[in-house]
């Protein structure tokens, strides 16, 4: 009997022990604090890039066209090429045009030969005319004399004395003449003059039709490196429409439209590094040249240019699309904090965040400084070692422990657009 008795007892003992253990198991699962991932808030490097896209630009590109409506008899560059100033690009049919500079010169000698005819023997006949006319008149005025004393003598007849007079009155009028003439072949002269505006004339068709064969010739204005080439030889061309396209040499520069809501973040001479699409592993570095002075209304984008800070690299071809990243401000040592543990924004510089405080998750305002897509520069409100709650699930006032999360602060998401980018960079912000 007693045997029997102490088996029952100690069964009924383990019984109550089982239970008390699974009790004890229920309450504390019950009380156990949840744990959530949590974040020791450390000192670290904070980095603020803009990236958008951005293209290759020649310092000033030029269109080759055609003044005069011809044939196109030569093109005698490939696009690609790389040309001096005065190459000749394009060669026009000019014979008309030839055949017009020849007129216009021959015209242009004859009028020279016609001033040096007035300036020589044509001015020594005059000279010879008015001694002529000067003796004629001397004989005439000494035949009226004589005529005139044998009238009154009564040897000559009142009618011999007008014709002594007559021959007087026209020898002078031959005298005049030759007086105009020679004062016409002078220097100042009406005839000389005459022949000098006709030298002109002919001298500025000469020049014009001498132009008009230029065009015809189609030269670099510059150093150059051709673009297109949209001419063949034989086809006709007109004024007003392109044949060729040229970039003239000169520092490369970068193009980019940036949304103008990041305007406040660029300042000229700003670093930036580059790289082209095309050629993903080759990045090269650049700096903020200017920064247009108007936006442009439509797209509600500010032009960018960027000077290449080395030689540009040769692979760079016009209006090649690249990625350009910005850096636009950098702490070297800054308290970090995850723009993820932000739980609400009460202002603009003013966040609460969930920190982790004697086993409990607490609200906190923290003022924040410099942003960057995934991170903040914390001013006032946190310190270092303090325990951020990164889990959404966490509620303010309940009991949690903290599970430490590996973090870092990175740079700018690449972004497929300017749109995209300019998205993500103000949702990171809170704008």
């Amino acid at each position: 009997m007693p045997t029997r008795f102490s088996t029952k007892h100690g069964l009924i003992w383990m019984g109550v022990v089982a239970l008390v253990v699974a009790a004890a198991g229920t309450i504390y699962w019950a009380l156990r604090a949840p744990s959530v991932d949590a974040l020791t808030l450390k000192q670290a490097p904070l980095l603020r890039t803009l990236q958008f896209s951005a293209r290759v630009a020649s310092l000033s590109r030029v269109e080759i066209g055609s003044t005069v409506t011809a044939r196109v008899s030569q093109v005698l560059v490939l696009e690609g090429a790389g040309v001096r100033k005065g190459d000749v690009l394009i060669q026009l049919e000019a014979d008309e045009l030839r055949a017009a500079v020849a007129q216009a010169t021959a015209s242009e000698r004859q009028a020279e030969a016609r001033i040096a005819g007035l300036r020589s023997s044509g001015r020594s006949a005059v000279k010879a005319g008015l001694v002529q006319a000067d003796a004629t008149l001397k004989a005439a005025e000494s035949e009226f004399a004589r005529t005139q004393q044998l009238v009154a003598q009564g040897f000559l007849s009142a009618s011999r004395l007008d014709d002594a007079r007559r021959a007087v009155d026209v020898a002078k009028a031959q005298q005049a003449g030759a007086k105009a003439q020679t004062q016409a072949n002078d220097e100042a002269g009406t005839d000389l003059a005459q022949a000098q505006a006709q030298l002109a004339l002919a001298r500025a068709a000469s020049v014009a039709a001498k132009a008009r064969l230029a065009q015809s010739t189609l030269l670099s204005p510059a150093d150059a490196r051709v673009l297109t080439r949209d001419v063949e030889p034989g086809q006709i061309v007109q004024p007003g429409k392109a044949l060729m396209s040229l970039a003239l040499n000169g520092p490369t520069q970068l193009s980019a439209q940036v949304d103008e809501r990041f305007l406040e973040q660029l300042q000229t001479n700003q670093k930036a590094f580059v790289v082209a699409d095309a050629f993903p592993g080759k990045r090269f570095s650049a700096r903020i040249l200017t920064i247009a002075p108007a936006v442009d209304a439509q797209r509600g984008a500010i032009e960018v240019k960027f000077a290449l800070e080395q030689q540009a690299p040769s692979y760079l071809r016009e209006d090649m699309t690249l990625s350009v990243e910005v850096e636009t401000a950098r702490r070297d040592r800054a308290l970090v904090l995850p723009l993820s543990a932000v739980r609400a924004q009460t202002s603009e510089s003013e966040v609460t965040v969930l920190v982790i405080q004697d086993g409990r998750a607490r609200d906190r305002s923290v003022k924040l400084g410099l942003r960057t897509l995934d991170a903040a520069e914390v001013l006032d409100g946190l310190s270092e070692g303090d325990l951020v709650v990164m889990s959404s699930a966490a509620q303010s006032g309940s009991r949690v422990s903290a599970k430490p999360v590996d973090w870092k602060p990175g740079n700018v998401t690449k972004s497929t657009s300017q749109q995209d980018a300019g998205s993500a960079m103000t949702n990171a912000m809170g704008r």
